[in-house]
């Protein structure tokens, strides 16, 4: 059970899971009310990452329910303290998978909070004041403004949701790697769902050939046809991987399942890198030779910081830069978790919190 201070009198409205069935219920509950750093907003949409599921069904050992899940979470500001100026009542904003970190050490000193090893999360986190955190499949949502970001006014608050964890999730790499401002580089997205999807929209918006790698032939229309790409592998096809050997600058891949690495290294150029980004539940296949003789490099990337997410956001105004979602309502968060299971979502469900809950 959360953790419930002196100051958490502010009640509100969620949708929680209460055990290892993953079961999302509505819930109530209380919220900090707003302190002299926070800034309080109205939850519009929040997405559904596939975290939520796994914490849902405690997964990985370490849920704390009752869990109120959701780290894509965009809203307006109802409430401001008094130390979170930049931020006024009525601004669009985002809230993403960072809750607090220790404001001290070099990672939060060189603005990369998410590396902080006293990292807290949106939700199933510890928060400064000893409170478990509660994330945005709610009405309301307390946050600190140092992990606040802006919204651009030109896009759509539904779409924009999944940005926040699936946006900075790969751009994040894309930046470390010196694909942002030099454009004309050959680029390889393996797998083409929520993270694969947008990873082709940023190549494309920043100028590179973008080439998708894929175990699904009857992806290729989509990647090419509709989000651009350049390029379609199928990695099961020995003539293909065999044809696109050493043309790529870099690979970024984002299948969270088991797989070897060995055939997509190959693609790379010497002197290439492959940064992973999917969690597999089972270890990665890395043999050496492809690693030795094409001084070839591997990298894992995790989320971002608040300040390059807030520079990802930018640039996604610029181009127009969303997540293709399904939009559900809250009474059919269960079901959608289900299909996200199953992978049949294209690309991201992202939740109308609001619409079932006032007319914003």
């Amino acid at each position: 059970m959360a953790q419930e201070t002196q100051n958490h009198t502010l009640t509100v409205s969620g949708w929680a899971a209460h055990d290892s069935s993953g079961e999302i219920k509505p819930y109530t509950f209380k919220r900090r009310e707003n302190g002299v750093n926070d800034v309080t907003i109205k939850v519009l949409y929040c997405g559904i990452c596939h975290t939520d599921l796994h914490y849902a069904k405690n997964d990985w050992g370490i849920t704390m329910y009752p869990v109120v899940p959701g780290h894509e979470i965009t809203g307006v500001v109802i409430k401001v303290g008094c130390n979170a100026g930049k931020f006024q009542i009525g601004d669009r904003v985002g809230v993403g998978c960072l809750a607090a970190s220790c404001l001290e050490c070099e990672f939060c000193a060189n603005s990369q909070e998410n590396y902080c090893d006293q990292i807290q999360f949106t939700y199933n986190g510890i928060f400064w004041d000893g409170s478990v955190t509660y994330g945005g499949y709610s009405n309301v949502i307390v946050a600190d403004y140092r992990y606040v970001v802006r919204i651009p006014e030109n896009l759509p608050m539904d779409s924009v949701a999944p940005l926040l964890c699936a946006g900075i999730t790969v751009f994040s790499p894309l930046k470390d790697n010196g694909m942002l401002g030099s454009p004309g580089k050959k680029m390889g997205v393996v797998g083409l769902g929520g993270l694969g999807h947008v990873a082709v929209k940023f190549g494309k918006a920043f100028g590179h050939h973008v080439t998708v790698i894929s175990t699904s032939p009857s992806k290729e229309t989509e990647a090419k046809g509709r989000l651009g790409a350049d390029d379609f592998i199928v990695s099961t096809n020995s003539q293909q991987m065999q044809a696109g050997k050493r043309t790529l600058d870099f690979i970024l891949d984002s299948v969270s399942a088991k797989h070897s690495l060995g055939p997509i290294l190959e693609l790379l150029k010497v002197d290439g890198t492959l940064v992973t980004v999917g969690a597999p539940d089972q270890p990665l296949e890395l043999p050496s030779f492809p690693l030795i003789f094409g001084k070839r490099s591997v990298k894992g990337s995790m989320t971002g910081g608040i300040r390059e997410t807030q520079e990802m956001m930018d640039p996604c105004g610029e181009h127009n830069i969303t997540c293709d979602v399904e939009v559900i309502t809250p009474d059919a968060i269960n079901e959608a978790m289900d299909r996200l299971a199953g992978n049949a979502v294209r690309y991201r469900f992202v939740i109308d919190i609001a619409g079932r809950i006032s007319n914003l």
